[in-house]
């Protein structure tokens, strides 16, 4: 019926939104350090079952297949793409970036997370009013475990291995805390809360602990950051497939529309 392709349309016309949605947000975002492409999954809803499959006819033989009418789309979800992005030189005395697996972990309100942890791939650090290595965005969350560097030191060094040094006036290096990286089980779950920074879930699992270098755990890159992972040209594309699905579902919606219209004139 008529009826059943207007609820259709119209779901995928509200996926379809969602999905442009999304999109925007990707290319808004390609400039944003550390920043991680979302893609949308989809996923069809019930079916109309007006003939079961194998259901035995009148030849004494089995239907090879049924008659199932499909009720439209849905979005199941947002995945994000850890891909890791390009390696930008930074001028920042602590910019860094990781090569490889992990995140930066960094202290978040309460409100935005059980454990008061959030976990970023964004490293473009600088110091606070205590010297504390903070996130360079507007709540400069800690970095944890927490830095701080000497107010004598006028000169900072990062190994690929985390070890921070600060370098006194008089040439000699004092070394601070190290710089640990953070892996999850399943990082796609994770909980993006803004600010380049996500939050452990029960679908991530619990943070991994380790030293950069070390097992999974990428390498330290001192004076640069990870660029934006999203593609302009793919997002193009998926936008302009995205919209000519859009049109094509409102041109489902007209010929339901034109349908019914015929309906009703039956009885004139």
């Amino acid at each position: 019926m008529a009826i059943s392709a207007l609820h259709s349309a119209a779901s995928g016309l509200s996926s379809l939104s969602t999905s442009l949605d999304v999109i925007s947000n990707n290319l808004a975002n390609m400039s944003t350090k550390g920043y991680k492409a979302s893609r949308v999954n989809f996923e069809d809803l019930l079916y109309q079952q007006k003939a079961q499959p194998g259901v035995q006819n009148d030849e004494s033989g089995f239907r090879p297949h049924g008659l199932q009418v499909g009720l439209g789309t849905r979005v199941s979800g947002t995945n994000i793409d850890f891909t890791q992005g390009a390696p930008v030189e930074d001028a920042g005395d602590f910019s860094v970036a990781i090569n490889g697996e992990g995140f930066f972990r960094v202290q978040v309100l309460s409100g935005l997370s059980e454990d008061g942890f959030g976990y970023t791939r964004a490293g473009n650090f600088a110091t606070n009013s205590e010297n504390e290595l903070v996130l360079g965005t507007t709540s400069g969350p800690r970095l944890d475990p927490p830095i701080q560097v000497p107010d004598e030191a006028v000169d900072t060094r990062i190994t690929d291995t985390g070890r921070v040094f600060a370098i006194m006036g008089d040439g000699t290096e004092e070394e601070l805390q190290s710089i640990q990286l953070f892996t999850f089980a399943n990082a796609s779950g994770l909980t993006q809360i803004g600010g380049n920074v996500y939050v452990e879930s029960v679908s991530s699992g619990p943070n991994i602990e380790g030293t950069p270098g070390e097992g999974p755990f990428g390498r330290i890159q001192h004076g640069y950051l990870e660029s934006s992972n999203v593609n302009s040209t793919t997002e193009l594309i998926t936008l302009i497939t995205t919209q000519r699905a859009f049109e094509m579902n409102s041109q489902t919606i007209k010929a339901a529309d034109e349908t019914l219209q015929v309906i009703s004139n039956l009885r004139q």
